[in-house]
């Protein structure tokens, strides 16, 4: 495997923290609570890091990612997965761009696999999985969907349907049998698991907290999650992501390269 430092020009090299900054609160930008079953947006800037909290246990985050400055740049998942030789994700890898850049990485993880391949629920599916729910009768008791919240997140930076991509879903995973058949784990799932994304470059960061499509659960029950971001600086020479594979190295090298 090739170092990490190899793939990085002198300058790249020089533009490198030392450590990337653990959490505490000292270094807290902010923190809120999003229920389950709702949609949110925000600009996640490089350098800083979001963890996202299970706190109850049976959360699911149904995750878009783009780059702030060039919105047709975003997270290509058939790239982030043969790159790392994986189908899902954990401590030490990355999201890759169509662009072959980093979006965010994941230094830390305590959940161990987030599901990359089954979409997201979208309005036939929920009426099919739970009947239906409506606002004019239930108001905030209405029963809400991903794909049609995600949308409505897009909408507020100018994004639609077209630039809707394969999603990361969050504390949810999937596995196949033998004859390839998908088998969502409920074991998997406990309350305070959590997952910190550090951004590399400035991203626009769209999730849904709507159930996972191959939830088993008989009733709707989406969970509540809560986010923390903080100052924690990028990848370093020694950073668990920059070391899981050689790709992971190039790909931050070329991210570094946007930056100079």
């Amino acid at each position: 495997m090739d170092t990490p430092l190899e793939a990085l020009t002198p300058l790249a090299r020089a533009s490198l923290p030392a450590h990337s900054a653990k959490f505490s609160r000292d270094t807290v930008l902010w923190e809120e609570l999003i229920p389950g079953g709702v949609h949110w947006s925000g600009l996640l800037r490089r350098g800083n890091t979001l963890r996202i909290t299970d706190l109850h246990g049976g959360a699911n985050v149904s995750l878009l990612l783009y780059n702030q400055e060039e919105k047709t740049e975003r997270y290509n998942m058939p790239d982030t997965l043969k790159a790392q030789h994986t189908a899902y994700l954990t401590r030490g890898h990355v999201c890759y761009s169509d662009m072959g850049r980093v979006l965010c990485s994941i230094p830390e993880d305590s959940c161990g696999w987030h599901d990359t391949l089954c979409g997201a629920l979208d309005a036939a599916g929920l009426a099919r999985k739970y009947g239906q729910a409506r606002y004019q009768e239930h108001r905030n008791g209405m029963y809400r969907n991903a794909v049609d919240g995600l949308l409505v997140e897009l909408g507020k930076w100018g994004l639609g349907k077209r630039d809707m991509v394969a999603n990361l879903n969050l504390f949810s995973k999937v596995v196949a049998d033998a004859e390839g058949r998908l088998r969502f784990e409920t074991a998997h799932r406990a309350p305070g698991q959590y997952i910190d994304l550090r951004f590399e470059m400035n991203v626009l960061v769209a999730f849904s907290t709507a159930p996972h499509p191959l939830d088993p659960a008989p009733a709707y029950n989406p969970r509540a999650v809560k986010l923390t971001a903080w100052r924690s600086g990028t990848a370093g020479a020694d950073d668990v992501c920059r070391l899981s594979c050689a790709e992971n190295a190039r790909g931050l090298a070329n991210t570094e390269r946007y930056f100079l």
